[in-house]
């Protein structure tokens, strides 16, 4: 039976037309949108960045909560050496002589004179490394050792000579010699943070979470290194207990400490310190009255919380690096206290703080060291507490 009301042909030409130019139109209106989405896959397949599961089961102690906090540290805070101090990472106080040592970015070694006035708080050039010197500690005989990124691990005397004492351990060249202290028998311990990465490239550590960094010790009356411990994730700040039994360091990437026996029968033995920081770990310091201070470059983010856990969300942020930059997502920075056995205390910190390097107490007041900033932050924690969480 024919139909009725037949379509004309020229109707039905005209309609396949329209279809087809509205595909058309389609098409080109998701070409832009498809160019991209085909490059950027193309990119991740073809990039050679390999980054590496994470052992983050190995946390196994609960989030640090600490018992107090003071999460406006920048309100009240005070700035030394304005200007005078570019990337002051690390703290070395010689109550002595009452002055700050740190390590900058243009090499120097500077002493700051720590003064309740702040107009008091001069800023000297004291020696220059020609490296980037990072992590600093006062030896026995008026000298400072020197854990220097550039050159490896150095003395330099009271009257201004500075000596290369180690630049490499097991044929491997150090690449970011980090943080050091002196033991009271003279051996002095640090850290190299990746033996295959150099400081300016040490984000590309973190992102392909592989253990690259080391725990060394030097024996200035022997001239030996010796490697204590390998495999570890961006070696970071050391400090020897006040008893002597163990030195702790951090480790950046897995936001821990860890403590190495270097006496007793534990000696050589490792265990944890602390585990699942609310940030990543830097410098810890002493402050000679029973507790540390862990500086934390920035907390935890959501955002980091996923790279950590997934490769591939590192590998993309390693090609924006590469390619158009990261975005920063740094914040929180700030300073944790925790006593002898490694329970939280305090937690002094600011939305707008990142890249916190270093803290120390210092009479009334908390020091900040900053691998970014260009002044020490001081903040006087007497007039401004960390207060108890409800």
């Amino acid at each position: 039976m024919s139909n009725p009301n037949p379509v004309p042909s020229t109707m039905t030409n005209t309609s396949k037309a329209t279809t087809h130019q509205k595909r058309s139109w389609g098409l080109f209106f998701l070409f832009p949108v498809l160019v991209p989405v085909i490059a950027a896959i193309l990119v991740y397949q073809l990039d050679s960045f390999d980054p590496a599961v994470m052992p983050l089961h190995e946390l196994t102690q609960t989030p640090v909560i600490p018992l107090m906090s003071n999460d406006h540290m920048l309100q009240g805070a005070e700035y030394v050496g304005v200007g005078n101090l570019q990337g002051p990472e690390d703290l070395a106080y010689d109550s002595k002589l009452g002055v700050i040592y740190t390590g900058c970015e243009d090499g120097w070694i500077k002493r700051v004179k720590v003064s309740d006035s702040l107009n008091d708080s001069v800023v000297e050039n004291w020696i220059n490394t020609g490296g980037r010197p990072l992590g600093l500690a006062l030896g026995h005989h008026n000298e400072v050792i020197v854990a220097d990124a550039v050159k490896g691990l150095l003395n330099a005397s009271g009257d201004g000579v500075v000596e290369l004492l180690t630049d490499e351990a097991g044929g491997q060249k150090f690449k970011i010699t980090d943080g050091v202290d002196v033991a009271d028998d003279g051996m002095i311990y640090f850290t190299d943070a990746s033996y295959k990465y150099s400081l300016k490239d040490y984000i590309w550590d973190i992102l392909e979470g592989k253990a690259h960094g080391r725990f060394l010790s030097f024996d200035p009356a022997t001239k030996e290194t010796k490697v204590l411990l390998r495999d570890l994730y961006f070696a970071n700040g050391v400090v020897v207990s006040p008893h002597q039994h163990h030195a702790i360091f951090c480790e950046t990437s897995m936001r821990r400490c860890k403590k190495y026996y270097i006496h007793g029968k534990k000696k050589g033995q490792v265990e944890i310190f602390i585990d699942n920081l609310p940030g990543l770990p830097d410098n810890i310091l002493y402050d000679g009255q029973g507790y540390y201070w862990i500086a934390l470059a920035t907390e935890v983010t959501p955002s980091w919380e996923l790279a950590f856990k997934y490769p591939f969300i590192r590998k993309i942020v390693a090609i924006m690096e590469k390619y158009t930059g990261r975005p920063h997502t740094e914040r929180n920075g700030g300073v944790l206290l925790v006593d002898l056995e490694g329970k939280p205390i305090a937690h002094y910190y600011d939305f707008q703080l990142s890249l916190v390097s270093s803290g120390n107490k210092i009479g009334d007041h908390l020091y900040c060291g900053s691998i970014y900033y260009p002044y020490i932050i001081r903040l006087n924690i007497t007039q401004h507490p960390a207060i108890t969480q409800p």
